[in-house]
């Protein structure tokens, strides 16, 4: 734990001199975090109006199992409408480890600091835990806190504590809390499989931004009512992530060859 707590401090010394990681670190949680907070303060007063009539018809069918009987179908909406929106939370615990990580391998190559590390008698496991703890610490930290802000400025904006309840409702806590470091893993994962392979950290940065696509495929899939994320979907997901985490992380040790990289980037 000394050699991975070293080569954290190292990474962290490092990747936030750029100010495209302390940008994306510093006003990605932001941004996610007002959407929904304006659309709930922009639909305060939705709730008040009781039936919406032909406003919730259009909503999915499936939506209804989201709908308590303590709810009316103005107040329904709001949370069809935030729900849309809290998958944005999920791009935090990916974009930022994308960007740290994109710069761990690929940046130290650039500042001619790779190479002594290479050199010393750390382990690939040791080298590639702490490069990942490094990266998914400051993502999962920026999640929780943005989560924390929303749920804060929701318990504000919401008098109404069974709506209150339905936009907090535990698959959030789920996603934001289990599912959230998951994916951060995977982002991490890849980026380093990437980063590894090239020699640019700005290839490296936007390859692994692909990583994203499954949150906007989830984020537009909800949208236009393909199909809503619920407790079931959010469990099956963690226990899938789990899997290819794992996967990932065996992929990443077994292309990360230290010799390689030492003699073939010049």
């Amino acid at each position: 734990m000394d050699k991975i707590t070293t080569i954290i401090k190292k990474e962290w010394a490092e990747v936030f001199k750029n100010r495209m990681v302390i940008f994306t670190v510093a006003f990605l949680p932001v941004i996610m975090t007002i959407l929904p907070l304006v659309i709930l303060y922009t639909t305060r007063d939705t709730g008040s109006m009781g039936d919406l009539g032909n406003v919730t018809n259009e909503m999915p069918a499936q939506f209804s199992a989201f709908c308590s009987s303590n709810l009316n179908s103005g107040e329904c909406f709001q949370v069809y409408i935030v729900s849309i929106f809290m998958l944005m939370f999920m791009i935090i615990p990916v974009a930022i480890p994308a960007t740290i990580s994109a710069y761990s391998i690929v940046g130290e190559k650039a500042t001619h600091s790779l190479e002594p590390l290479l050199a010393t008698p750390i382990t690939t496991l040791e080298l590639l835990i702490g490069k990942s703890l490094a990266s998914a610490i400051p993502a999962v930290l920026a999640t929780y806190m943005a989560f924390g802000v929303y749920a804060l400025g929701a318990w504000i904006i919401i008098p109404n504590k069974f709506l209150l309840a339905a936009l907090l409702d535990l698959r959030w806590f789920i996603a934001i809390f289990i599912v959230g470091p998951l994916i951060a893993v995977m982002a991490i994962n890849f980026t380093i499989i990437v980063s590894s392979r090239v020699t640019d950290p700005r290839v490296a940065e936007q390859l692994s931004m692909v990583v994203i696509v499954p949150i906007l495929a989830g984020f537009f899939g909800q949208m236009t009512g393909f199909f809503l994320i619920n407790r079931r979907i959010i469990t099956i997901i963690a226990l899938v992530m789990i899997v290819l985490d794992a996967g990932l992380f065996y992929l990443a040790e077994r292309l990360f060859q230290r010799e390689t990289i030492l003699t073939r980037w010049k």
